[in-house]
């Protein structure tokens, strides 16, 4: 047993998924859609949330994540749209 695990009041941490940034490989797991779609999404589907700046940089390139709250809201409005069509 570790010694983590025999401190009292040691617990695994809680994630907000309000205020949870999730990058790139995180967000194609939890759509099933490729990189390349992604962007297509963010170019065409003004329903799909928008990306966050990582940094102050506005280059091509500069990382950005996706509040992950949005991500899964967006999901289930797919899921919810299946039986509509």
């Amino acid at each position: 047993m570790s010694n983590i695990s025999k401190m009292s009041g040691a617990t695994t941490p809680q994630f907000d998924a309000a205020s949870t940034i999730i990058r790139f490989p995180e967000v194609e797991a939890i759509t099933g859609l490729a990189r390349a779609t992604v962007y297509k999404r963010l170019k065409d589907d003004p329903t799909f949330p928008r990306p966050v700046s990582l940094s102050n940089s506005k280059s091509r390139g500069s990382p950005v994540g996706f509040v992950l709250s949005e991500i899964q809201s967006w999901v289930r409005q797919r899921i919810a749209l299946r039986g509509v069509a």
